[in-house]
């Protein structure tokens, strides 16, 4: 097992999978002055050779060889992240794994069982928990009672082994579980597929215990890319733009029959959120600290995406819009692909 002692130590770090998102880790990687790039690894021996080429580090060839690694960043589809994923935490490695953590919540669980017994740091890559956005409205939040949540991008082909709820609108439900801490005690969600034989476009609203309702809407056929959100509290109005990265309140200076207005934009540290996240990764593993988003916070996104999907599916089966797949179908069919799918796929945000 590596050991990792010393605060100053630079932690030697290495990437599975490297597609378009697996390469930008790497990119990030070889950026942080407290890593170091030790190798990549892909099935994929053309592909996986590019990136160690251009990012000047070695190609592997078997998972064994991140012996020599600390912490392994995960990129490979989502069918493959327990099997990967428990494989370098028995391994003794700390792992980030990409979003959504796992296919199911028992694949999940795997992977908390195996960072719990190995004395592992299991992180998950919801990148947008990083976005500076996000962290400049955490510490002005005042019990908020209303979202609005649009997360729009044109079609691309990558990240077709899920649905949509899984690609993209679980960036959103785990900012919202963080935001509001929480429970939801309501889902009503509808989607269907559009150029897939996923749902590539969905709607869902939650509500939460205290109170607070979420609208969210996530699609990846549209004609254009957007990624906000806006949220109200007591006689203010919080907007972020994911993309800009950055965020604006505005608050009820003067209430009445002619209100006035205070616009101030929130301090937002200038920083690319992978950048952020990958550090956070770094240092969780020199510290041995707990990430602020850890596998429990990975479980918790990914079983509230299990719910929205499940809403879905009861919706689809009164229209047919899924053609009579049931929730088990949507979230399991990608399993027979098996481990070999991670040569042939990207993972992208």
């Amino acid at each position: 097992m590596n050991a990792v002692a010393g605060q100053s130590k630079r932690i030697r770090v290495a990437v599975v999978g490297t597609g378009e998102f697996g390469r930008n880790h790497a990119r990030v990687y070889r950026e942080l002055e407290g890593a170091e790039l030790v190798g990549v690894f892909d099935q994929n021996q053309e592909r996986g050779a590019a990136v160690a080429a251009e990012f000047q580090t070695q190609v592997l060839k078997s998972l064994d060889e991140l012996r020599r690694a600390d912490a392994v960043s995960v990129a490979v589809p989502t069918v493959a992240h327990a099997d990967v994923g428990c494989r370098l935490l028995e391994m003794g490695l700390d792992v980030l794994v990409e979003k959504p953590m796992a296919v199911s919540l028992v694949e999940a669980d795997a992977l908390l069982h195996a960072a719990k017994k190995n004395g592992r740091i299991l992180q998950v890559g919801h990148v947008e928990r990083f976005n500076p956005a996000v962290i400049a409205v955490e510490p002005i939040l005042n019990r908020p009672l209303f979202f609005e949540v649009h997360r729009l991008g044109v079609f691309t082909p990558r990240s077709l082994d899920v649905d949509v709820i899984y690609d993209l609108m679980i960036h959103d439900l785990d900012i919202l579980l963080a935001l509001v801490d929480e429970p939801v005690v309501e889902v009503k969600a509808v989607g269907i597929p559009v150029l897939t034989d996923k749902v590539d476009i969905a709607h869902a609203r939650l509500e939460f215990t205290g109170g607070a309702v979420a609208n969210i809407t996530a699609s990846r056929v549209s004609t254009e890319r957007v990624r906000k959100m806006r949220f109200f509290q007591q006689h203010e109005y919080i907007s972020l733009d994911y993309a800009r990265r950055d965020a604006l309140r505005i608050g009820v200076k003067k209430p009445g029959p002619h209100p006035e207005f205070a616009f101030e934009k929130l301090n937002a540290p200038a920083v690319e959120p992978l950048h952020a996240e990958l550090e956070a990764f770094v240092d969780a593993a020199r510290s041995r600290k707990e990430p602020r988003t850890n596998g429990a916070a990975g479980r918790a996104a990914l079983e509230l995406a299990g719910r929205v999907m499940a809403s879905i599916q009861e919706h689809a089966a009164r229209v047919n819009v899924l053609g009579g797949r049931k929730t088990t179908d949507v979230l399991g069919d990608r399993k027979a692909a098996g481990l070999d799918a991670f040569a042939t796929h990207d993972k992208t945000k």
